[in-house]
């Protein structure tokens, strides 16, 4: 098999890294726009470097990988179904709703596959959630806690073209808790602050976050995000039920220290970032690509699931801009 990856960046550099080692991929073809990153990047591997995206398409690859800026996902996805190729793309499909949907409708046209790069999904402590969700083994779900929290921000520049705290960051969050729980959010109300460094504000964002949402059986979840957390890089989910509770993303690593006497001591190596955190999800989401591309697997997450995230992203950024609650039936790409 011969895949084409575009983009080769920090994730770009990871999922090249996943793939040339692994068994079923042949070789890969590496295109960036800063050549010389590409260049190096394939040298490191033994793989090849592209000039350009064109050559992505001519030069007969079997997939095409995208981890190139978010404002070049859409076009790359509808050229890769117009191909008909199968496509692996880090979220967001598109920087906005329209292209979002139009993205899509190309992919519905061309009958291809698009998995999206939500990689919680594959992470051990997120399907033994799912699992005990399923199983009943909580019970009634009455309350969820979700927290994503960077330790450091990210560049001043990359601000203005992230799509905001909830399209970047939280999104993650809203996929695993319709993932984990199979329902669907039904309302959000969300608020933010831009009372951290003076970058948030510049570009119109804030640096901390807060989602409550309104699942379509009357669970409650809070969905929070951080972008400045010294302590270290937290991501974690509680479940709380009538029978029991469980919660994901608590180890030894976890960048939280007890003010108990008798409490745990703080974490020696706390998780840095997302790439150590989530190494080994990211793994099994590009392995489960290339099982899709051989036919030896359904998709784990189509370009339907992330619309869904991405509305709810919408539904708080409109929640906080307006300070009222948001029905989801308010954000075009619905399922009804």
């Amino acid at each position: 098999m011969r895949i084409g990856l575009i983009g080769a960046g920090r994730i770009g550099t990871f999922h090249a890294t996943t793939l040339s080692r692994h068994r079923d991929v042949g070789s890969l073809i590496i295109t960036d726009v800063d050549s010389a990153r590409a260049h190096d990047l394939a040298d490191r591997l033994g793989e090849t470097a592209a000039p350009g995206v064109d050559e992505i398409f001519t030069w007969g690859v079997d997939a095409v990988v995208i981890t190139a800026a978010t404002s070049a996902h859409g076009e790359l996805i509808g050229r890769a179904a117009r191909s008909g190729l199968p496509v692996f793309c880090e979220k967001p499909i598109a920087v906005d709703m329209p292209g979002t949907l139009s993205a899509l409708a190309e992919v519905d046209a061309a009958g291809t596959v698009l998995q999206m790069g939500f990689q919680r999904r594959f992470d051990a402590g997120y399907v033994g959630a799912r699992e005990a969700v399923r199983a009943g083994r909580l019970g009634r779900l009455h309350t969820l806690r979700a927290m994503t929290a960077d330790q450091t921000p990210p560049p001043a520049d990359y601000l203005p073209v992230s799509g905001g705290i909830y399209r970047d960051c939280l999104i993650h969050d809203f996929d695993i808790v319709r993932w984990v729980t199979g329902r669907e959010v039904a309302e959000v109300y969300a608020t933010g602050s831009d009372a951290g460094p003076v970058m948030f504000r510049e570009a119109h964002d804030v640096d901390t976050a807060v989602a409550v949402l309104t699942l379509d059986d009357g669970a409650l979840v809070t969905a929070t995000g951080a972008r400045v957390n010294g302590a270290g890089y937290d991501v974690r989910m509680e479940l709380a039920g009538e029978l029991d509770t469980v919660v994901v993303g608590l180890d030894d690593r976890t960048p939280v220290a007890s003010t108990e006497p008798a409490g745990p001591p703080a974490a020696d190596k706390p998780w840095t970032g997302f790439l150590e955190r989530f190494a080994a999800a990211y793994e099994a989401e590009i392995g489960a690509f290339v099982e899709v591309v051989r036919g030896e697997r359904a998709n784990p997450c189509d370009g339907r699931e992330a619309l869904q995230a991405l509305r709810i992203a919408e539904a708080c950024e409109l929640s906080r801009v307006e300070r009222r609650p948001v029905n989801l039936g308010e954000i075009p790409g619905g399922r009804d």
